[in-house]
């Protein structure tokens, strides 16, 4: 564990968790789950601690209470760590099986007393249940996705959910699955976290897309899909009282004058609606879209080249002022400024070197 001294550092401080790829399986070199302090006047990153004991701590999530749960891809498992107030360094609480194989994502219920992971190699969607302290419980559900195979015949063999976010009312699931081109919809009880298909248990996207990620949008009537596969991005009308998702665009993310390979990977809209991001993988950047705020549709604004090489995930700062790629295959995380009127990224220059860095998470220490 590699600590460095805390003499100088504002009262009031922001710390970021960094997921990594650790092991061969996943091409990962990255050291494991790092902790940085973000110097608010300079905007400088101090690495304060990596837990090397952690092999490939990927997706993450963080509760209110200061608890931050990763995945461990190769090893089927997924561990919660209690943040230090003191310090926003980690120690382990506990580590259970997801009952599956590749948990490639998970996600805290708004009451934190559940978490929700996809397992992304066989096809199921684990609920644990968090107890008191922020531990985790063992398996009490295991959800097996059903549909058919997409056509790509190496990406879509089975059933493959990549990501679980609930939706802005807390009493849905939303599972966008990559290998069945389906984004499945479950209902969630706040009591037990058992999960049931919903009335409309799933809506179906273009062959070949490849469902990754989805984000919803501030408003709570419009929902934003990710495609990895065929890198697009399409737009649903979201009506919660179905629930029921409503096609109303796909849009690509490539400039038309791209020719290279390319696949898609995160997707966030920012606080105030007005503006989604997505990221490329291939042609490495983050575009920047407008939302029309009376129709729904999306539009390009910006292609911003990311400095880096694979961006898997992105991440806006909690006052949509900077946005931090982690971009897996160069080892590094670039940082850029939003603009606040236009939602346009400029690079501020600032890097920071890490390895294979797959996922991030922002908490902030208060006075």
């Amino acid at each position: 564990m590699d600590e460095i001294n805390f003499e100088g550092f504002l009262p009031q401080s922001t710390f970021a968790y960094v997921g990594a790829y650790t092991t061969e399986p996943y091409k990962g070199h990255g050291g494991g789950l790092g902790v940085f302090q973000i110097d608010h006047a300079s905007g400088e990153w101090k690495q304060i601690q990596v837990l090397k004991e952690s092999a490939d701590p990927s997706f993450l999530t963080i509760s209110k209470s200061g608890v931050v749960y990763a995945v461990h891809e190769g090893l089927a498992e997924v561990s919660g760590y209690k943040i230090d107030p003191a310090t926003g360094q980690l120690a382990l609480l506990n580590t259970e099986s997801t009952g599956g194989s590749t948990p490639a994502s998970l996600s805290l219920d708004p009451s934190g007393r559940f978490v929700i992971v996809a397992n992304y190699m066989d096809g199921t969607v684990a609920v644990l249940p968090v107890q008191e302290d922020g531990k985790l419980g063992p398996l009490t559900q295991l959800v097996t996705l059903e549909g058919h195979p997409g056509p790509d015949p190496v990406e879509q063999t089975q059933s493959h959910p990549h990501y679980v976010v609930f939706d802005p009312s807390g009493q849905f699931v939303i599972v966008p699955d990559k290998g069945f081109d389906r984004v499945f919809i479950f209902s969630f009880d706040p009591q037990t976290g058992q999960l049931t298909p919903a009335p409309t248990p799933f809506v179906t996207v273009q062959a070949g897309s490849g469902p990754r990620h989805l984000a919803f949008h501030p408003g709570g009537n419009y929902a934003y899909l990710i495609n990895e596969l065929s890198s697009t991005i399409t737009v649903f009308v979201y009506n919660r009282a179905g629930p029921v998702f409503t096609h109303l665009q796909t849009v690509c993310m490539l400039p038309i004058n791209f020719r290279g390979t390319n696949t898609a990977a995160e997707i966030a809209v920012d606080s105030s609606g007005r503006f989604v991001y997505g990221s490329n993988r291939g042609h490495d950047s983050i575009v920047v879209y407008e939302v029309d705020q009376g129709s729904g549709y999306i539009s390009p604004v910006q292609w911003q080249a990311v400095g880096g090489s694979g961006p898997r995930f992105f991440m806006l700062d909690k006052t949509d002022g900077l946005l931090y790629a982690a971009n897996q295959y160069s080892d590094n995380i670039t940082i850029f400024a939003v603009d606040r009127l236009n939602g346009t990224l400029a690079d501020t220059g600032r890097v920071i070197r890490y390895g294979s860095p797959v996922c991030l998470v922002e908490w902030q220490k208060s006075v």
